[in-house]
């Protein structure tokens, strides 16, 4: 089934918010934008704690999670919390 959410606000938000996790929590995926939300608020706490190691790899994993959600939402690739696909303008779409 094709989502319903916009595709140009989801990209937006995952690419200026991503690792904060607003994508997810707009696109309905709950337990997926409370983790990255979770490793966002770890990361600050290891930052101001003086693990700046451990921040750093927090901060490099949710990185790296958010360049992939990124791009399969760029590519059209990416579902909501229903497991609708978020396809882009002009994408075909095939509904079997």
């Amino acid at each position: 089934m094709k989502s319903t959410k916009k595709y140009s606000t989801a990209v937006i938000l995952s690419g200026i918010f991503g690792v904060i996790g607003l994508h997810h929590f707009y696109l309905g995926r709950w337990k997926m934008g409370l983790l990255d939300f979770c490793l966002f608020l770890c990361t600050i706490f290891f930052y101001f704690t003086n693990h700046t190691l451990t921040a750093g790899i927090l901060l490099a994993i949710d990185g790296i999670h958010t360049i992939v959600v990124t791009y399969l939402l760029l590519t059209g690739q990416y579902k909501d919390g229903k497991g609708d696909l978020i396809i882009f303008p002009g994408q075909k779409f095939n509904s079997f």
